[in-house]
């Protein structure tokens, strides 16, 4: 079955939306190819605009529904990706390790995120195609350093190659997923019903006709096929 396709009876208890941002050429729609369909093009053209991919995954006995926005890097399209970083609750910032310009254009990718974004939005730096270690400009350690000092998330990936692609994807919802489960505790704690929606605002996590009490629909959450 296609990973586009959902069974309208499968109950989703959450869809986390993620961005890939980064600059253009840097293997964005190659990393979302490989997550989703598990597959690489070497004939990849450039995106335009905005494309997505959904996956459906198991987190915690918990079925949730990544939602993957591919961005273009190029940058007549920047004013119309801006808008989509609204409701992200994770991104992956990705340069290629081959390539010094796209990792220093990572800050101003951060700031321009950090602008439109969640402020809770998780954030990981991902440095693809790895498999090109023969050609390597940005050191491990340039890239570590930079994510801690911007408490990112980091990882080194390559989508020709299939390594750390689902590991990144995966660490990140699983951040969001705690994350979004320790709003929901709090939400609960304090308001007895979880109805401060506005503790999850910004986060599009909310299933329509589900919201907003995780227990009044825990005895079918487990149910996945």
């Amino acid at each position: 079955m296609s990973k586009l396709q959902v069974n309208f009876n499968q109950n989703i208890d959450y869809v986390f939306k993620i961005v890939l941002i980064g600059d253009s050429a840097v293997g964005k729609s190659q990393l979302l190819a490989r997550f989703a369909r598990n597959e690489f093009n070497l004939d990849s053209k450039a995106t335009i605009g905005v494309e997505f991919q959904t996956k459906t995954i198991v987190i915690d006995h918990k079925t949730i529904k990544a939602q993957v926005w591919d961005t273009a890097g190029q940058e007549r399209y920047r004013a119309v990706t801006s808008a989509y970083y609204r409701g992200a609750v994770g991104a992956m910032l990705v340069y290629d390790i081959s390539k010094r310009q796209s990792f220093d254009h990572i800050a101003r990718w951060l700031e321009e995120l950090r602008e439109h974004a969640d402020n809770n939005t998780v954030i990981m730096l991902v440095g693809n195609k790895s498999d090109l270690g023969t050609l390597r400009a940005v050191p491990t350690e340039d890239a570590k350093e930079f994510a801690e000092k911007e408490n990112l998330f980091f990882m080194e990936t390559s989508a020709l190659e299939s390594t750390n692609v689902e590991s990144a994807f995966l660490s990140v919802l699983t951040e969001i997923y705690r994350v979004v489960s320790k709003k929901s505790l709090v939400a609960n704690d304090e308001h007895g019903h979880g109805g401060n929606v506005s503790l999850l605002k910004g986060t599009n996590i909310v299933v329509p006709g589900q919201e907003p009490e995780p227990e009044a629909r825990s005895s079918g959450c487990c149910s996945r096929s």
